[in-house]
């Protein structure tokens, strides 16, 4: 499993403390000095079964400042898309990537529930 984050984050280390925990093995990485692709966030939105509003940092500082909450609903998914490539600040954190589940932000019972299956 690839399990994607800012290691500043709280939600994120609370995340990783728990797939430690349960002794889950994944691959880190860090979404501000690698930041997903096009086509890496394309495939993981179609693979959530999520809207794809979902994959945005609501409460991040970028997406503040870039007033985002007015400009994506005139926009295409192809648009977001290319968009959340341009900067993993503006892709909401943790992901939790498994070969048939995306995972977006952690709940930690949505994540045991998903997780406990594989």
């Amino acid at each position: 499993m690839l399990f994607v984050c800012y290691p500043k984050c709280t939600t994120c280390q609370k995340a990783r403390k728990w797939l430690d925990e349960q002794r889950i093995a994944y691959e880190l990485r860090d979404i501000k000095t690698e930041n997903p692709t096009y086509g890496e966030l394309t495939a993981w939105y179609e693979r959530s079964g999520l809207p794809l509003k979902k994959f945005f940092n609501t409460s991040g500082l970028l997406y503040k400042s870039m007033e985002l909450k007015d400009k994506l609903p005139q926009m295409s998914e192809d648009e977001m898309l290319r968009l959340l490539a341009t900067d993993g600040m503006l892709v909401k954190r943790p992901l939790l990537v498994g070969d048939d589940f995306v995972l977006v932000g952690f709940k930690e019972s949505e994540w045991a529930a998903r997780v406990k299956n594989e």
